[in-house]
């Protein structure tokens, strides 16, 4: 039986814990304060003060941009639970039709929000490069390890058979993804899911990792693969990510004396 200590300092059990991933509530909920995360580790290299207000308040992100790659990744990676949306009839969601579905079924998305999402996963799913990336593998694959001596949390959108991993984006300009890759810090969460998907018989390397995009204004297929460059500038990421947790994250100190001072 396998334990992990998590940010609260108790161990629990791993399968236990990966049994009750794959529930979106408690991944996103509860786990949120127990395991670092790629999404997080981003918020604290950003802001420490971001990170620990986004943490302790979890406050739900529902911006367009977040709420279309929500949709477009289920559409794709969990058709069943795509079919179980709940779309209403409206163009906008300041409408009262909408706020008062909202308030009867909890998440809903608008007629124009489906329109927009099916004409990318129609796109994406008549590239036959795609497809093959698609192929052979499970989606939605969590995992949680240990990394530099703090728990981290993790879901591959595919994780490939013969152990690859595929992550799915939405972009504005494929052509220049390499410029997103690195302002969004993807380079972070490639370090990370190289760790946490490994196993002792592969230790997953740049070859492993592999963004699958779609541009959302021609619809344009790209599909990058990592450098060796690129996921070294990740792992020395995610090592100043933790370093920038163990000084402001921590019992003596006031997170709201943390200041930014400079001389102009």
């Amino acid at each position: 039986m396998t334990k992990i200590k998590l940010l609260d300092g108790k161990e629990y059990d791993k399968a236990v814990l990966l049994e009750k991933m794959i529930d979106d509530e408690f991944y996103y909920g509860e786990l949120n304060k127990l395991a670092l995360s790629s999404s997080s580790l981003k918020l604290m290299l950003d802001s420490p003060k971001t990170y620990y207000y986004v943490t302790k308040y979890a406050k739900n992100q529902t911006s367009p941009a977040l709420r279309a790659g929500h949709l477009f990744h289920t559409a794709i990676l969990e058709p069943e639970k795509y079919d179980k949306i709940k779309f209403i009839d409206v163009q906008s969601r300041n409408t009262k039709k909408f706020k008062e579905a909202t308030l009867e079924y909890g998440e809903v998305f608008t007629a124009k929000e489906q329109s927009e999402n099916e004409r990318l996963v129609d796109a994406m799913l008549k590239n036959p490069q795609a497809i093959e990336l698609l192929s052979d593998s499970k989606t939605e694959v969590a995992a949680i390890g240990t990394i530099h001596g703090k728990p981290f949390r993790g879901k591959a959108d595919i994780l490939k058979n013969k152990g690859g991993i595929v992550d799915l984006k939405t972009t504005v300009d494929v052509e220049n993804f390499s410029k997103s890759a690195f302002r969004y810090k993807y380079t972070l969460q490639a370090a990370i899911y190289c760790e946490l998907f490994s196993t002792p018989e592969r230790q997953l390397t740049h070859e492993d990792f592999t963004f699958l995009c779609i541009d959302k204004a021609n619809l344009d297929i790209g599909i990058w693969n990592c450098s060796e460059e690129f996921l070294e500038y990740g792992k020395l990421e995610l090592k100043r990510g933790i370093e920038r947790y163990n000084v402001y994250i921590r019992p003596d100190f006031d997170i709201n004396d943390y200041t930014i001072q400079g001389t102009l």
